[in-house]
């Protein structure tokens, strides 16, 4: 199978990855930076992670890594991304593409593949307004509620999960000196959220508690002098939030943090309902720390007071910390068995499998 799979990264990763890549001056170099810093790397499949002859990946929205193939390949001119990624697919013969980008690279794409590409999937976790990728052959995703909404819109929903990342096997035996830590996005996406990091940040009084926030553009407008002035109150962290607020961390600091935390906690965003088994779940229980969610419907092997632990409610997340830290050792074991959880139900051999056999259906 010549595989093609695409990613691409958040916006807040570009600065730290630039400063890694300082000194890769060529499109592999660059590429190979990138992925031995593992971010997003349980979405990555076996055969790119290996070095496959036969897969090729790239980012597709990373201007620098895309115009050095260009220019190695000697595409005249200015070409567009698009333009770029539809000559690298034709170059690497691609018979399976598989898209962690769609909405950049919609269903208007894929009718521009050349003839050798035979199937073609992409990764979506959430609505994302009126983008079509009806085109493609499958939208793949881990939430079960999000596929049906996808197969509203008339496309293929198939369930594929994230898988665990072995790099993260060297991160946590040492000691874990963050009581409890939480990274991730705040926005008007991350109502419930919100209200769950206020209450947990209250616990810095008597903890050594971490929050790792990528605000969102409306969020540090309305936390500026000039947006002070404006009514956008609503999108201001709480005190007790900004207080102990610190940048995002990706990749291997991310794995480095959680290594180095008791406690992860998680909450779901709003659009994903009751389904739960985010990406920092696998992230959490994968560098072997308690896991601390909110309730709802988990996929296998993330079981309350068995691999995890959850809550219901804001107090209660800070509740479930509290007596999580108080018997340790007890939560210590759940962590254990969380993690050997993880390795034993989604390696990355689990996954390609999975993989393989989708692409046999379609």
């Amino acid at each position: 199978m010549r595989l093609f799979q695409n990613s691409c990264f958040y916006p807040s990763y570009l600065p730290r990855f630039n400063q890694l890549a300082a000194k890769a001056l060529s499109f592999d170099a660059r590429r190979e930076v990138f992925l031995n810093d593992r971010f997003g790397a349980a979405h990555f499949l076996q055969p790119v992670l290996d070095g496959s002859p036969e897969a090729f990946f790239t980012n597709g929205d990373d201007e620098i890594l895309q115009r050095r193939w260009a220019r190695e390949q000697g595409m005249s001119g200015e070409p567009t991304l698009e333009a770029i990624l539809l000559a690298q697919i034709e170059h690497h013969a691609t018979e399976v593409f598989y898209n962690l980008d769609p909405v950049r690279y919609p269903s208007t794409f894929v009718a521009k593949l050349p003839g050798c590409v035979k199937t073609t999937l992409c990764w979506r976790a959430a609505p994302s307004g009126n983008a079509d990728f009806t085109a493609y052959g499958a939208v793949l995703g881990n939430f079960p509620s999000i596929l049906d909404f996808w197969r509203g819109k008339g496309c293929r929903g198939e369930l594929f999960r994230p898988a665990h990342d072995p790099v993260m096997d060297e991160y946590g035996h040492g000691e874990r000196p963050i009581d409890a830590v939480f990274v991730g996005g705040y926005s008007r996406h991350h109502r419930a959220r919100a209200r769950t990091l206020e209450r947990v940040a209250h616990l810095a009084d008597s903890h050594n508690i971490v929050l790792c926030l990528d605000a969102s553009r409306l969020t540090r407008l309305a936390e500026s002098p000039i947006g002070r002035l404006l009514p956008l109150g609503r999108h201001r962290r709480p005190d007790a939030i900004a207080a102990i607020a610190r940048p995002p961390v990706f990749g291997k600091d991310l794995y480095e943090l959680i290594g180095s935390s008791k406690i992860v906690l998680n909450g779901a965003i709003d659009m994903a309902g009751e389904d739960r088994g985010n990406m920092r779940c696998f992230e959490a229980m994968g560098c072997g720390a308690l896991l601390v969610s909110d309730a709802g419907r988990y996929p296998e092997g993330m079981q309350n007071g068995v691999t995890i632990e959850t809550y219901g409610t804001p107090d209660q997340a800070a509740e479930v910390i509290s007596r999580s830290l108080q018997d340790w050792p007890r939560s210590a074991e759940i962590a254990a068995l969380g993690r050997a959880r993880m390795r034993d139900i989604y390696g990355k051999d689990v996954q390609w499998k999975a993989f393989v056999d989708l692409v046999g259906r379609l």
